[in-house]
């Protein structure tokens, strides 16, 4: 999937174009509380057409001194990874020096720029945008992000740049395409050569739908699955990394590609925010789930009472999402790390699982009847069936009742904990939908 980052210096409004062009993936960008940045990240679709989006804003470090240079750091590492660059200047306030900065780096740069004049509220605005010819980057395109007016062309234009994705090889979806993801330094690059090791047995490497996602063919040990990588994994990059927004921008491609993650944790330092970011990043994306604890051999506490307490501390950071395995190993001593390979292979069934409408029926509506859902301004809910879809990309039930719009989050909450107890469905999520009978 095509990556698309917007970039630009402070209060030109780059937040709230990416609440226009996500707008319309309410369910992508969470509105729950979870970290505090959440809006960073989300999907925009447009004629039928879907692709990222990423706001370089929320990444910088607010302080004088270092500001100017953490900005021409993300504008460095968007040109990198994304596939497109939104450059937003502020059409009221004209061209700053630090545009001019911005600007300097993005003449030089590979990757299709878009100049996007914001703030253009009224005609007149159109003549004051003509300043920006001056930053050598194009045709300034005018647009209000808060109104919306001008964003419609600018979709159509992004559409007309990214063109149509292209993979020249099939690749089989039986096979589980699995990801390891993590933060810088977790270990992330030891774990693979660990995988692959000095005599691996490679069929080929596919190239995915992203110019830098890389599909490798891992068939050794009775194990056979596809490895996504990404260009990053393999080299280091040229730029000076500002560590924590590098890091979300190549998990994005890997998670993007992938059925299952392997969330890499480092044990010498447990579970932090950036962490967080890309398990956020996971979950947005439906995509299923196993978490390592790398670097388990450093841990001078390794006891039983050490390891429930990690995995509790994880679990709770992680809830109300708790029905997954965590693993602990040693990407240096090779310590369980084909326990990881193997948990992430049975997720990846657990992903494609089907329950027949007839057991399902059979287990779920004694249930159902014992604890229905609360009554609602003294009307009785009553869900008469249920059945699971077929052909989507996670397991998804449909539960048909009289009055659906009434069932709230804990019930939904409920019913899926009840089918987890029944079937194995650990590591991966599950939709739950209500529909009039």
């Amino acid at each position: 999937m095509n990556l698309i980052a917007i970039v630009g210096r402070p209060n030109v409004g780059k937040s709230t174009l990416f609440n226009r062009l996500t707008g319309s993936r309410q369910a992508i960008v969470s509105s729950e509380a979870g970290t505090t940045r959440d809006r960073q990240y989300g999907k925009a679709e447009w004629c039928g057409h879907e692709f990222s989006v990423v706001d370089t804003g929320g990444w910088v470090t607010n302080s004088d001194d270092i500001f100017e240079e953490a900005i021409r750091r993300q504008v460095q590492l968007a040109t990198e990874e994304a596939d497109l660059i939104l450059f937003l200047v502020d059409n009221k306030t004209g061209i700053t020096d630090l545009d001019e900065a911005v600007a300097n780096i993005l003449r030089r740069t590979k990757t299709p720029v878009l100049l996007c004049a914001n703030k253009v509220d009224e005609n007149k605005g159109l003549y004051e945008s003509y300043e920006f010819y001056r930053l050598g980057l194009g045709d300034p395109i005018c647009i209000s992000a808060a109104s919306g007016g001008g964003t419609g062309d600018l979709m159509d234009i992004i559409v007309e740049k990214l063109g149509d994705e292209v993979t020249d090889e099939v690749v089989d979806e039986n096979i589980p395409k699995i990801a390891v993801v993590g933060r810088p330094n977790a270990g992330k690059s030891s774990l693979i050569n660990a995988f692959i090791g000095e005599e691996r047995n490679i069929v080929t490497d596919v190239a995915g739908t992203t110019r830098d996602s890389i599909l490798t063919l891992y068939d050794k040990f009775g194990f056979n699955f596809y490895l996504v990588d990404t260009a990053g994994i393999r080299k280091k990059s040229k730029v000076s990394e500002d560590l924590e927004f590098y890091s979300v921008m190549r998990a994005i491609r890997s998670i993007e590609s992938s059925d299952v993650c392997i969330l890499l944790l480092d044990a010498t330092r447990g579970i932090e925010s950036q962490d967080m970011n890309i398990f956020q990043i996971i979950q947005r994306n439906n995509k299923s789930l196993v978490v390592a604890v790398n670097k388990w051999d450093l841990v001078e506490n390794k006891s039983v009472e050490a390891q429930k307490y990690f995995v509790n501390t994880i679990k709770e950071r992680m809830a109300p999402f708790q029905d997954f395995d965590v693993i602990f190993s040693s990407a240096l001593t090779k310590q369980r790390i084909f326990k990881v390979l193997e948990t992430a292979k049975e997720v990846f069934l657990n992903r494609k699982r089907k329950i027949s409408t007839s057991k399902l029926n059979e287990e779920m509506l004694p249930l159902i009847e014992s604890y229905p859902p609360p009554s609602i301004k003294g009307k009785f809910i009553k869900i008469k069936y249920c059945s699971q879809i077929p052909d989507t990309q996670i397991p998804t039930f449909v539960f048909y009742a009289n009055l659906p719009q009434y069932i709230k989050d804990p019930y939904r909450r409920f019913l899926e904990n009840k089918i987890r107890e029944r079937w194995n469905f650990r590591g991966t999520p599950i939709n739950i939908f209500f529909r009039q009978k």
